[in-house]
């Protein structure tokens, strides 16, 4: 079967490996010295482009730091969109964060080294006002995925609540695995501690909230 999917052309192509060869650079800058220690001019001369090409891809610091926001704001709607036929919202979110762990995925947090990132975040307010935007903006895009799968009415608390839900515990538990990592925990006991939470937590939710927006089969 031929694919109908488009073809990168070479000036696609050609922005896409310059906008992560950009991010690359300053993250890695960012991780050794400190997010606010480095400058844009820095960035762009260690990447060997101009400091307006910088910002023609990444129009704040913040944005080279968080250069998968858009991606990692999308993700539990999407999970929820592609739920299978009887799955719930909660079983689409919890299952694939579960899968996650037990993966090791940089999503979880289970990662040897990744608490480098957390504390440059944690050591940057600006950093920390970011990722607080960004889990504000999660749970308003979940509550609003929530409510279309529904075709719940607006005013119904429910999307708002399972969403908020949804990404808090997703929230704490990807914390607490960083700060396990940090503290010395090897990925697979973090990994472990993490899975413990989850199955904790699932035992103190109630059912509606579990089976909440099943999808039909």
């Amino acid at each position: 079967m031929t694919s109908t999917a488009p073809q990168e052309g070479r000036r696609e192509r050609k922005k896409r490996e310059t906008r992560l060869r950009i991010s690359d650079i300053a993250t890695g800058l960012f991780l050794d010295r400190g997010f606010d220690a480095v400058t844009i001019a820095e960035i762009a001369e260690a990447a060997d482009v101009s400091v307006n090409t910088v910002y023609n891809y990444f129009p704040t610091k913040e944005d080279l730091f968080f250069d998968r926001a858009e991606e990692v704001i999308d993700r539990p709607s999407r999970f929820v969109r592609e739920r299978l036929p009887g799955q719930s919202a909660a079983d689409a979110v919890l299952g694939r964060l579960r899968a996650e762990i037990e993966d090791r995925s940089v999503y979880a947090g289970v990662l040897e080294g990744y608490d480098a990132f957390m504390r440059c975040i944690h050591g940057a307010p600006s950093l920390l006002a970011r990722l607080m935007l960004m889990q504000y903006r999660t749970a308003e895009r979940l509550t609003e995925t929530l409510a279309e799968e529904t075709g719940d009415d607006p005013e119904d608390p429910m999307p708002q609540l399972v969403a908020g839900e949804l990404v808090h515990i997703s929230n704490q538990l990807f914390r607490g695995a960083t700060r396990a990592v940090a503290a010395g925990m090897s990925p697979e006991q973090a990994a472990a501690a993490a899975l413990g939470k989850l199955d904790t937590y699932e035992g103190l939710v109630s059912e509606r909230f579990l089976k909440y927006a099943v999808r039909p089969g």
